[in-house]
């Protein structure tokens, strides 16, 4: 008779693997006191000639300015991404990563060439509306995505009215954008 045992198993690789780049990130940010972070992993208008200005359009997502804003990315990214990378596979999230980097940092460059964006939260926010976006049925709009969209995208549009802060309303509200897109048109034919 075998005993059966419990087993760690590599349930989504692709959202690990983004996770453990923005830990090493960031401890490298931390260990250097910023400079890592400032240099490669923060987007900001800089000059087209550059090698780092492309690098940087995907690379700031994995940048985070301390322990709380990573842990408070990471933990959403690892509730959220198993499950979109099950329903979606690997690659697409990837591609969602990529698509939501480079729309934000492209947006921040050209609106806002005064300031710099690191951190995963413009991802955080993709991953949210397109997790309401999972049980969608063609020629519906499933109710969880109104209510879902309503709360973050208008508290993100409240916040960037009236916060005085260091965070990037517009990345959050442009990842929202770019889950809700794609969710919409991977599942609007029933996937």
């Amino acid at each position: 008779m075998k005993k059966k045992g419990v087993r760690i198993v590599l349930n989504a690789p692709a959202v690990l693997a983004f996770s453990a780049i923005c830990l090493v990130v960031t401890v490298l940010g931390i260990m250097t006191g910023g400079q890592i972070t400032w240099r490669y992993f923060m987007t900001y208008r800089s000059s087209l000639a550059d090698p780092l200005t492309y690098f940087r359009a995907f690379s700031y997502v994995f940048g985070h300015s301390g322990w709380s804003h990573f842990l408070g990315n990471i933990s959403y990214i690892l509730l959220l991404g198993p499950m979109l990378e099950e329903k979606y596979g690997s690659r697409r999230i990837v591609g969602v990563i990529a698509i939501t980097a480079l729309v934000t940092s492209v947006v921040n460059a050209v609106f806002f060439p005064g300031s710099g964006i690191s951190g995963a939260s413009g991802v955080v926010f993709a991953f949210i509306l397109l997790t309401s976006f999972t049980e969608f049925k063609a020629g519906e709009i499933p109710l969880t995505f109104i209510l879902v969209a309503g709360i973050y995208i208008g508290q993100e549009l409240i916040n960037g009215l009236t916060a005085i802060d260091n965070v990037s309303q517009l990345g959050h509200i442009l990842g929202g954008v770019t889950g809700a897109v794609v969710g919409y048109a991977w599942n609007r034919k029933g996937r």
